[in-house]
Protein backbone atom coordinates (compact mmCIF):
# COMPACT_ATOMS: atom_id res chain seq x y z
CA UNK A 1 0.00 0.00 0.00
CA UNK A 2 1.61 3.38 -0.80
CA UNK A 3 0.67 6.41 1.69
CA UNK A 4 0.14 10.02 -0.44
CA UNK A 5 0.53 13.17 1.33
CA UNK A 6 -2.81 15.04 0.86
CA UNK A 7 -3.85 18.20 0.48
CA UNK A 8 -17.61 19.70 13.77
CA UNK A 9 -20.67 18.66 11.20
CA UNK A 10 -21.89 19.07 15.10
CA UNK A 11 -18.85 19.43 17.86
CA UNK A 12 -20.11 16.77 20.58
CA UNK A 13 -19.71 18.51 24.39
CA UNK A 14 -17.68 16.27 26.75
CA UNK A 15 -19.34 14.94 29.66
CA UNK A 16 -17.41 11.77 30.71
CA UNK A 17 -15.24 9.20 29.36
CA UNK A 18 -15.65 5.81 29.56
CA UNK A 19 -12.54 3.58 29.49
CA UNK A 20 -12.28 0.50 27.13
CA UNK A 21 -9.15 -1.09 28.64
CA UNK A 22 -5.30 -0.59 27.68
CA UNK A 23 -5.30 2.83 27.34
CA UNK A 24 -8.01 3.28 24.97
CA UNK A 25 -11.02 5.03 25.80
CA UNK A 26 -14.80 6.14 23.83
CA UNK A 27 -15.01 9.64 23.07
CA UNK A 28 -18.65 11.04 24.16
CA UNK A 29 -20.92 10.65 21.69
CA UNK A 30 -25.05 11.35 20.75
CA UNK A 31 -26.47 7.79 20.11
CA UNK A 32 -29.26 6.11 20.00
CA UNK A 33 -29.92 3.34 22.35
CA UNK A 34 -28.35 0.23 21.45
CA UNK A 35 -31.02 -2.05 20.12
CA UNK A 36 -32.07 1.55 17.73
CA UNK A 37 -35.33 -0.32 15.41
CA UNK A 38 -37.31 1.84 13.06
CA UNK A 39 -39.40 1.26 10.30
CA UNK A 40 -39.58 3.19 6.91
CA UNK A 41 -42.11 1.61 4.93
CA UNK A 42 -44.17 3.48 2.37
CA UNK A 43 -46.94 2.81 2.67
CA UNK A 44 -46.96 -0.04 5.38
CA UNK A 45 -48.14 -3.13 3.61
CA UNK A 46 -50.56 -5.27 6.09
CA UNK A 47 -49.55 -8.74 6.65
CA UNK A 48 -45.64 -8.74 4.79
CA UNK A 49 -43.06 -9.65 6.60
CA UNK A 50 -40.57 -6.86 7.07
CA UNK A 51 -37.64 -6.84 5.55
CA UNK A 52 -34.63 -6.07 8.10
CA UNK A 53 -31.59 -4.21 7.42
CA UNK A 54 -28.92 -3.55 9.38
CA UNK A 55 -26.80 0.15 8.81
CA UNK A 56 -23.40 0.19 10.65
CA UNK A 57 -22.94 3.40 12.48
CA UNK A 58 -20.18 4.54 9.94
CA UNK A 59 -21.85 7.97 11.38
CA UNK A 60 -23.72 8.90 14.14
CA UNK A 61 -26.81 7.36 14.48
CA UNK A 62 -29.14 9.87 14.49
CA UNK A 63 -26.73 11.11 10.93
CA UNK A 64 -27.64 7.56 9.58
CA UNK A 65 -30.96 7.55 10.39
CA UNK A 66 -31.27 10.63 8.19
CA UNK A 67 -29.20 9.60 5.34
CA UNK A 68 -30.96 6.03 5.11
CA UNK A 69 -34.63 7.17 5.39
CA UNK A 70 -35.03 7.68 1.55
CA UNK A 71 -33.39 5.09 0.68
CA UNK A 72 -35.35 2.21 3.29
CA UNK A 73 -38.81 4.18 1.64
CA UNK A 74 -37.75 3.22 -1.97
CA UNK A 75 -37.06 0.01 -1.00
CA UNK A 76 -39.89 -0.43 0.69
CA UNK A 77 -42.04 1.01 -2.21
CA UNK A 78 -39.77 -1.00 -4.69
CA UNK A 79 -40.17 -4.26 -2.98
CA UNK A 80 -43.65 -4.04 -1.50
CA UNK A 81 -42.85 -4.84 1.66
CA UNK A 82 -42.38 -3.18 5.11
CA UNK A 83 -38.91 -2.18 6.29
CA UNK A 84 -37.48 -2.32 9.68
CA UNK A 85 -33.86 -0.90 10.16
CA UNK A 86 -31.64 -1.88 12.39
CA UNK A 87 -28.52 0.20 14.16
CA UNK A 88 -26.00 -1.03 16.91
CA UNK A 89 -23.31 0.91 18.54
CA UNK A 90 -20.19 -1.38 17.16
CA UNK A 91 -19.34 -2.99 13.73
CA UNK A 92 -18.99 -6.37 15.69
CA UNK A 93 -22.55 -5.77 16.54
CA UNK A 94 -23.74 -5.34 13.30
CA UNK A 95 -21.80 -8.27 11.95
CA UNK A 96 -23.60 -10.63 14.52
CA UNK A 97 -26.89 -9.77 13.10
CA UNK A 98 -26.48 -10.70 10.07
CA UNK A 99 -24.22 -14.37 10.80
CA UNK A 100 -27.24 -15.14 12.99
CA UNK A 101 -29.84 -13.75 10.43
CA UNK A 102 -31.68 -11.68 12.83
CA UNK A 103 -30.98 -9.01 9.69
CA UNK A 104 -31.72 -9.90 5.97
CA UNK A 105 -28.97 -7.03 4.59
CA UNK A 106 -26.70 -5.13 5.98
CA UNK A 107 -24.47 -1.57 4.75
CA UNK A 108 -21.63 -2.29 6.21
CA UNK A 109 -18.09 -1.51 6.09
CA UNK A 110 -14.54 -2.84 4.77
CA UNK A 111 -13.32 -4.04 7.43
CA UNK A 112 -16.35 -6.04 8.78
CA UNK A 113 -17.07 -7.15 5.46
CA UNK A 114 -13.88 -8.88 4.97
CA UNK A 115 -13.94 -10.28 8.51
CA UNK A 116 -17.32 -11.67 8.11
CA UNK A 117 -16.70 -12.87 4.94
CA UNK A 118 -13.99 -15.20 6.35
CA UNK A 119 -16.10 -16.49 9.84
CA UNK A 120 -19.21 -16.54 7.83
CA UNK A 121 -19.27 -16.45 4.33
CA UNK A 122 -20.49 -12.83 4.23
CA UNK A 123 -21.74 -12.09 0.60
CA UNK A 124 -21.17 -8.98 -1.26
CA UNK A 125 -24.46 -8.13 -3.10
CA UNK A 126 -23.32 -4.37 -4.71
CA UNK A 127 -21.62 -1.26 -3.46
CA UNK A 128 -21.90 2.08 -4.10
CA UNK A 129 -20.12 4.66 -6.69
CA UNK A 130 -19.71 7.61 -5.30
CA UNK A 131 -18.37 10.55 -8.11
CA UNK A 132 -17.85 7.72 -10.39
CA UNK A 133 -15.49 5.87 -8.08
CA UNK A 134 -16.24 2.24 -5.89
CA UNK A 135 -13.24 2.87 -3.60
CA UNK A 136 -12.07 5.28 -0.87
CA UNK A 137 -9.33 6.20 1.07
CA UNK A 138 -8.37 6.63 4.91
CA UNK A 139 -7.34 10.26 5.58
CA UNK A 140 -5.31 11.35 8.56
CA UNK A 141 -6.27 14.35 9.92
CA UNK A 142 -5.10 16.88 12.36
CA UNK A 143 -5.89 20.32 13.69
CA UNK A 144 -4.84 22.64 11.32
CA UNK A 145 -2.68 24.38 13.60
CA UNK A 146 -1.07 21.08 13.97
CA UNK A 147 2.79 21.21 13.43
CA UNK A 148 2.92 17.38 12.18
CA UNK A 149 3.36 17.11 8.45
CA UNK A 150 3.05 13.36 8.54
CA UNK A 151 1.71 10.73 10.42
CA UNK A 152 4.82 10.01 11.59
CA UNK A 153 5.12 12.92 13.45
CA UNK A 154 1.92 11.72 15.95
CA UNK A 155 4.59 9.94 17.66
CA UNK A 156 3.54 10.05 21.08
CA UNK A 157 -0.02 11.99 20.32
CA UNK A 158 -3.61 11.15 20.99
CA UNK A 159 -5.25 9.46 18.49
CA UNK A 160 -8.61 8.61 17.67
CA UNK A 161 -9.97 5.49 15.69
CA UNK A 162 -13.83 5.07 14.86
CA UNK A 163 -14.66 1.29 15.33
CA UNK A 164 -11.65 -1.54 15.76
CA UNK A 165 -13.38 -3.42 12.61
CA UNK A 166 -13.29 -0.49 10.77
CA UNK A 167 -10.90 -0.22 7.69
CA UNK A 168 -10.31 3.50 6.90
CA UNK A 169 -11.10 4.13 10.55
CA UNK A 170 -8.50 1.33 12.41
CA UNK A 171 -6.97 -0.91 9.87
CA UNK A 172 -4.95 1.35 7.49
CA UNK A 173 -3.41 2.92 10.37
CA UNK A 174 -2.14 -0.25 12.11
CA UNK A 175 -0.94 -1.11 8.84
CA UNK A 176 0.54 2.04 7.68
CA UNK A 177 2.47 1.92 11.19
CA UNK A 178 3.54 -1.69 10.66
CA UNK A 179 5.53 -0.57 7.54
CA UNK A 180 7.56 1.16 9.86
CA UNK A 181 7.84 -1.51 12.39
CA UNK A 182 5.17 0.19 14.97
CA UNK A 183 2.09 -0.47 16.57
CA UNK A 184 -0.74 2.05 17.95
CA UNK A 185 0.06 1.00 21.26
CA UNK A 186 3.43 1.42 20.99
CA UNK A 187 3.35 4.99 18.72
CA UNK A 188 0.59 7.03 20.12
CA UNK A 189 0.68 8.10 24.27
CA UNK A 190 -3.16 7.26 24.07
CA UNK A 191 -5.90 5.81 22.03
CA UNK A 192 -9.68 6.07 21.72
CA UNK A 193 -12.23 4.67 19.66
CA UNK A 194 -15.21 7.36 18.79
CA UNK A 195 -17.57 4.82 17.53
CA UNK A 196 -18.54 6.57 14.05
CA UNK A 197 -16.34 8.88 11.59
CA UNK A 198 -18.36 12.47 12.65
CA UNK A 199 -17.29 11.83 16.43
CA UNK A 200 -13.54 11.34 15.23
CA UNK A 201 -13.95 14.38 13.11
CA UNK A 202 -15.10 16.26 16.16
CA UNK A 203 -12.38 15.10 18.75
CA UNK A 204 -10.19 16.36 16.18
CA UNK A 205 -11.57 19.91 16.07
CA UNK A 206 -12.04 19.85 19.80
CA UNK A 207 -8.41 19.44 20.44
CA UNK A 208 -9.67 16.11 22.18
CA UNK A 209 -7.36 14.23 20.44
CA UNK A 210 -4.21 15.41 18.53
CA UNK A 211 -5.11 13.17 15.15
CA UNK A 212 -7.57 10.98 13.72
CA UNK A 213 -8.59 8.30 10.80
CA UNK A 214 -11.28 8.91 8.75
CA UNK A 215 -13.24 7.51 6.44
CA UNK A 216 -12.70 9.93 2.91
CA UNK A 217 -16.61 9.71 1.91
CA UNK A 218 -17.43 11.13 5.54
CA UNK A 219 -14.95 13.38 5.36
CA UNK A 220 -15.49 14.85 2.01
CA UNK A 221 -19.28 14.78 2.49
CA UNK A 222 -19.11 16.69 5.50
CA UNK A 223 -17.07 19.43 4.47
CA UNK A 224 -19.37 19.66 1.12
CA UNK A 225 -22.11 20.39 3.76
CA UNK A 226 -20.16 22.94 5.83
CA UNK A 227 -18.71 25.37 4.50
CA UNK A 228 -15.78 26.54 6.29
CA UNK A 229 -15.26 23.91 8.41
CA UNK A 230 -12.43 22.04 6.23
CA UNK A 231 -10.16 25.37 7.15
CA UNK A 232 -9.91 23.84 10.66
CA UNK A 233 -7.86 20.78 9.61
CA UNK A 234 -4.80 19.08 7.67
CA UNK A 235 -5.33 15.87 5.55
CA UNK A 236 -1.57 14.70 6.65
CA UNK A 237 -1.84 11.41 4.68
CA UNK A 238 -4.09 9.78 2.34
CA UNK A 239 -4.13 6.05 2.53
CA UNK A 240 -5.50 3.57 0.05
CA UNK A 241 -7.35 3.57 -2.30
CA UNK A 242 -9.76 0.52 -0.57
CA UNK A 243 -12.61 -1.22 -2.25
CA UNK A 244 -15.81 1.11 -0.84
CA UNK A 245 -18.30 -0.06 2.20
CA UNK A 246 -20.74 -2.76 0.11
CA UNK A 247 -24.04 -4.18 0.83
CA UNK A 248 -23.90 -7.58 2.01
CA UNK A 249 -26.07 -10.58 2.98
CA UNK A 250 -25.87 -13.53 4.63
CA UNK A 251 -25.00 -16.50 2.01
CA UNK A 252 -27.89 -18.44 3.20
CA UNK A 253 -30.39 -15.54 2.24
CA UNK A 254 -33.05 -17.09 0.02
CA UNK A 255 -32.16 -16.12 -3.70
CA UNK A 256 -35.08 -14.91 -4.77
CA UNK A 257 -35.28 -12.29 -2.17
CA UNK A 258 -31.51 -11.61 -2.63
CA UNK A 259 -31.89 -10.82 -6.48
CA UNK A 260 -34.74 -8.68 -5.59
CA UNK A 261 -33.20 -6.56 -3.44
CA UNK A 262 -30.16 -6.57 -5.86
CA UNK A 263 -31.85 -5.70 -8.29
CA UNK A 264 -33.62 -2.69 -6.35
CA UNK A 265 -30.63 -1.22 -5.34
CA UNK A 266 -29.39 -1.50 -8.80
CA UNK A 267 -32.36 0.29 -10.44
CA UNK A 268 -32.58 3.08 -7.85
CA UNK A 269 -30.55 5.42 -10.06
CA UNK A 270 -33.42 5.29 -13.01
CA UNK A 271 -36.25 6.37 -10.48
CA UNK A 272 -37.27 9.25 -9.49
CA UNK A 273 -37.75 8.22 -6.01
CA UNK A 274 -34.55 5.93 -6.05
CA UNK A 275 -32.48 8.92 -7.70
CA UNK A 276 -33.74 11.70 -4.86
CA UNK A 277 -32.40 8.76 -1.69
CA UNK A 278 -29.05 8.13 -3.48
CA UNK A 279 -28.70 12.25 -3.66
CA UNK A 280 -29.38 12.67 -0.04
CA UNK A 281 -26.53 9.54 0.62
CA UNK A 282 -24.25 11.80 -2.11
CA UNK A 283 -24.15 8.17 -4.11
CA UNK A 284 -24.45 8.16 -8.27
CA UNK A 285 -25.68 4.86 -8.11
CA UNK A 286 -25.60 1.30 -6.91
CA UNK A 287 -23.35 -1.49 -8.86
CA UNK A 288 -21.77 -4.88 -9.17
CA UNK A 289 -18.22 -5.03 -7.81
CA UNK A 290 -15.80 -8.03 -8.37
CA UNK A 291 -14.61 -9.46 -4.79
CA UNK A 292 -10.88 -8.71 -5.48
CA UNK A 293 -12.17 -4.59 -4.93
CA UNK A 294 -11.58 -6.20 -1.32
CA UNK A 295 -8.09 -8.01 -1.82
CA UNK A 296 -6.00 -5.48 -0.02
CA UNK A 297 -8.31 -4.34 2.70
CA UNK A 298 -8.26 -8.83 3.27
CA UNK A 299 -4.20 -8.86 2.77
CA UNK A 300 -4.06 -5.89 5.78
CA UNK A 301 -6.56 -7.95 7.86
CA UNK A 302 -4.88 -10.85 7.52
CA UNK A 303 -1.46 -9.72 9.06
CA UNK A 304 -2.59 -7.16 11.29
CA UNK A 305 -5.51 -9.38 13.04
CA UNK A 306 -3.23 -12.32 12.59
CA UNK A 307 -5.70 -14.49 10.50
CA UNK A 308 -4.27 -16.28 7.50
CA UNK A 309 -4.92 -14.74 4.13
CA UNK A 310 -7.19 -17.14 1.87
CA UNK A 311 -6.96 -15.85 -1.57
Amino acid sequence: MRAERGTGWLTIAVCSLALAGCGEQVYPRVSLSEGSETSAQRPRVSGKVPLRVAIAAVVSPEANLDAYERLLAYLSDKLDRPIQSVQRSTYTEINGLIRSQAVDIGFVCTGAYVEGQREFGMELLVAPEVRGQTTYYSYIIVPRDSSAASLADLRGARFAFSDPLSNTGHLAVQWRLAEIGQTPEAFFSSRIFTRSHDNSIGAVADHFVDGAAIDSLVYDSIMAQTPGYSSRFKILEKLGPFGIPPVVVHPALAGALKEQVREALLSASTDEKGRAALAALRIDRFVRVEDSAYDLTRTMAAVIRGWPKTR
